[in-house]
């Protein structure tokens, strides 16, 4: 195992500067998930760490090695793919051992390998069969055995699971999840997912146009966001948006909405807004509650069952937002209803820049 650091690495493809400057440490044993929409450079990072992508200016070290100049099979790092990459011709056993017999292992280490990986993995029954007789979580663990048999300072995994249907992909995530707890290696894992990211990474990393826009804990990037960007890419459904600003009223200062309804402003941000001030106001649909009792007139548009949930999609003094009610509730397109949410619930973030201000 090993940890990986990025100093100032950047990336141009001529005169186009994909990723400007970026700063990263990933500790030993850590599991870091980059994550952002198409477009902001993830894949193009994970690329220079594995080797496949020159490193326009920058330092990358892995263990404290600096790698710029070395070969991908230099480097001491497996990676797994989107799309698998297995030989058709080969059974499961050769595709995992692949590598392992390219570097001329004896035999017996190879068998041992493998078939500690394929009993990892539970595949052990599956070792004789070539990858068109399997499905695709089947595929997937194919192609992370053959990066466990090496037995890597660093697992890079670009996207592993886009190609799978849904209920594969939750399995995959535990899996993945469960191994890494097994070998503790280092791992770097690239997805546009971010529930993905939230449910598998120890640390979050998120990008926008080749930049570090906040990193940390799920919980920290889920509770305190730190502009816009990040409070509307992380959390499904995404966060609620309202123009709002601040105002006086007999009980203090208040959030007053575009409809004139007024919601208690939080503590924490009362010392930095004045009133007049022009906000953002975040709300998370899971967060806002409804009943005869809620502060906030609003109108239900449209309902969407889930199941053990319903979202609600509500008219709210010209703006839309999107709540979440018990799936058993009965609410229907046209009812009235009453919205209200906990101030320390509330994200509040500067309108111009969109950074967050409580």
């Amino acid at each position: 195992m090993a940890s990986v650091e990025l100093r100032a690495i950047r990336k141009c493809y001529g005169a186009a500067e994909i990723v400007p400057s970026i700063d990263l440490a990933v500790a030993d044993a850590e599991f870091v998930a980059l994550v952002g929409p198409s477009g902001c450079g993830k894949s193009t990072l994970l690329r220079m760490i594995a080797g496949l992508e020159e490193i326009t200016s920058g330092d990358l070290f892995i263990g404290g090695e600096k790698v710029n100049r070395l070969n991908p099979n230099e480097r001491d790092i497996a990676m797994v793919f989107q799309n698998y990459a297995l030989y058709p011709h080969m059974s499961v056993f050769d595709n995992i051992a692949f590598n392992l017999q390219l570097a001329g292992r004896p035999k017996a280490e190879i068998k041992e390998r493998v078939g500690e990986a394929a009993r990892m993995l539970d595949l052990t029954t599956l070792l004789d069969r070539r990858p068109h007789q399997l499905s695709g979580g089947q595929r997937q663990r194919v192609a992370m055995g053959r990066a466990i048999v090496r037995k890597p300072a660093v697992f890079l995994f670009d996207e592993p699971l886009s190609n799978l249907d849904a209920k594969l992909r939750v399995q995959m995530r535990a899996e993945i999840k469960e191994l890494h707890q097994k070998v503790r290696t280092t791992s770097i894992y690239v997805t546009h997912d971010q529930i993905e990211a939230m449910t598998l990474a120890d640390r979050v990393v998120v990008l926008n146009k080749g930049k570090i826009e906040q990193q940390g804990t799920p919980l920290e990037l889920y509770t305190r966001p730190g502009n816009t960007f990040v409070a509307g890419f992380i959390g499904s459904p995404a966060m609620n948006f309202l123009d709002a600003e601040i105002a006086n009223s007999d009980s203090g200062p208040v959030v007053r909405l575009q409809g004139g309804a007024a919601l208690p402003l939080p503590l924490p941000g009362a010392g930095n807004l004045r009133p007049g001030s022009r906000i953002i106001l975040g709300l998370r649909p899971e967060h806002l509650e409804t009943g005869a009792e809620g502060r906030v007139p609003g109108r239900v548009r449209l309902v969407e069952p889930t199941g053990a949930q319903t979202h609600v999609v509500l008219d709210l003094g010209g703006s839309t937002v999107m709540a979440i009610v018990d799936g058993e509730r009965r609410i229907a397109a046209g009812d009235r209803v009453s919205l209200s949410i906990t101030p320390e619930r509330m994200h509040i973030f500067e309108r111009s820049s969109g950074i967050r201000l409580n």
